[in-house]
């Protein structure tokens, strides 16, 4: 039998006089039951896609995990970067201050929003405060953190040199990007672990198919590939950041 999209006025009970009247407003026809196999009471706890009063069908239902599945991986990806570039290389850049936290009248502000930060050169970075009585603070922040990096002041001027790493250093470092790249793997295949398994519900629950089930197994497992080849190019491009001299 077609699967047909089928409206649901979730605040009024069927067969009320006040249902007939608002269907009557609305000019539709008396709608037929829901089918077993898209019934909203037998879908699996936790299920993403029942969200709505509509009813759209397997597809929308096996879309909304897939798309949920991409979206959680790119958000893994994501966040590999960005704590990668917390990681001092031995080249000068913005990023590596972007985390410290500055104390503000009280207050614990990102850097970025009491200073300006400029990379002076390769080795360098120059951090002029927006307030000169700033300055002291912006000062005990970078020296409580773990860059290990002393500021050097003059005036309102913070210049902040970037030593070049020893090899022993570059292979600590690099050893620790592969291990964060093992755990954004591990996160990603969670994620797919996690989406096959709504996927099987749906088919312990006889909403979808065997057919279904495999071809969106399949589907999660190319969004799965994807994403694990990202992280293999990030590691890849920070590990040549270190070793580059």
């Amino acid at each position: 039998m077609p699967r047909r999209t089928i409206r649901i006025e979730p605040l009024l009970p069927a067969g009320t006089a006040a249902a007939a009247a608002l269907r009557r407003e609305r000019g539709l026809r008396r709608t037929r039951a829901i089918p077993a196999t898209l019934s909203a009471t037998r879908k699996p706890p936790g299920s993403p896609y029942n969200r709505g009063f509509a009813i759209d069908g397997t597809s929308t239902m096996l879309n909304e995990i897939k798309k949920d599945a991409q979206a959680r991986m790119t958000k893994s990806i994501e966040a590999l970067r960005h704590d990668l570039t917390k990681l001092r290389t031995g080249r000068a850049s913005s990023a590596l201050v972007d985390h410290l936290k500055v104390n503000y009248y009280g207050s614990d502000m990102p850097l970025t929003q009491v200073a300006s930060v400029v990379v002076s050169d390769a080795r360098s970075l120059t951090i002029t405060p927006w307030e000169k009585q700033m300055v002291s603070a912006v000062e005990k922040a970078i020296l409580a953190s773990d860059l290990g990096l002393t500021p050097n002041t003059a005036g309102t001027t913070i210049r902040i040199n970037i030593p070049a790493l020893t090899e022993e250093r570059r292979k600590e470092l690099a050893k620790h990007v592969h291990g964060e790249g093992e755990n954004a793997k591990i996160a990603i295949r969670n994620i797919r672990r996690d989406a096959n398994q709504q996927v099987k519900d749906l088919l312990k629950e006889k909403q979808i198919t065997e057919d279904e089930e495999r071809r969106t197994e399949e589907e999660i497992q190319k969004l799965t590939d994807k994403s694990i080849k990202e992280v293999d190019e990030v590691i890849k491009g920070k590990e040549q950041e270190l070793m580059a001299v």
